[in-house]
């Protein structure tokens, strides 16, 4: 079962909601603030037994878009999804900016709250299989936990697998990269660059021919950094499905 935080200062809205999904068995809303202020409070307090937020954008005294400013900096990774009825590419382009993972416009049902909320928790465990997985394979290949590109490398992958289009390595992951870590593009590719590197000199041959050999002839060049994370997701994708 998945705890939620829901922030929104409709108290007959929350009441309805707690009815609504009293016996779901994947469903818990479990904690609720009034404010931003107040759902940051209680995300703070409780941040290992939350699981996702749901999360208003027009409330009194600290609003949705003060709760997403702060939770950044918390360095956090949970889910949340955002129901707004500011349906402007104003406040979407706002929104974007930190870490969302779905909008639901008001009004909306409760059965597509469901939905939104199911696929939401569904996404995350995923996840969490996929990047157990991916950090194994990285390690085998060489690519130790304590260098910065390691970590890069594994969300770009990560990024590119849960992806359904994206346009360019460089102009779309590292850019996003490097604002989660408060760095710049340029370092990040770099850093990418210096972990297949050390994987070129340090990781199984066997396993590297068996990934990249289709590709990348191993003996003669390492294979480029959107080489690297492409093969690696779509094997993790072939593998999952």
């Amino acid at each position: 079962m998945k705890n939620i935080l829901v922030v929104d200062d409709n108290t007959n809205f929350v009441n309805m909601l707690i009815r609504y999904f009293k016996n779901n068995p994947r469903i818990n809303i479990k904690y609720i603030g009034e404010d931003g202020e107040k759902g940051l409070k209680i995300l703070i307090e409780h941040k290992d037994d939350i699981d996702l937020i749901l999360l208003d954008l027009v409330m009194p005294k600290k609003d949705g878009l003060y709760f997403l400013k702060e939770f950044k900096k918390l360095n956090l990774r949970k889910n949340i999804i955002v129901m707004t009825s500011l349906n402007s590419d104003t406040i979407i382009r706002k929104v974007s900016n930190y870490q969302v993972d779905d909008f639901i416009l008001k009004p909306y049902s409760f059965e597509d709250l469901e939905t939104k909320l199911m696929e939401s928790v569904t996404s995350k465990r995923d996840n969490k299989d996929v990047k157990q997985e991916l950090s194994k394979l990285l390690h085998e290949l060489g690519i130790p936990s304590n260098i910065k590109g390691y970590e890069y490398l594994r969300e770009a992958i990560i990024n590119l697998y849960n992806a359904k289009n994206i346009s360019g390595i460089t102009k779309e992951l590292y850019p996003d990269i490097a604002s989660k870590y408060d760095t710049s593009p340029t370092k990040v590719e770099r850093a990418i660059r210096h972990a297949i590197e050390v994987s070129s000199n340090r990781g199984d041959i066997k396993l590297m021919d068996e990934i990249f050999g289709h590709s990348v002839d191993m003996e003669k060049s390492k294979p480029t950094n959107s080489e690297f994370i492409v093969t690696i997701a779509d094997k993790l994708k072939l593998e999952k499905r």
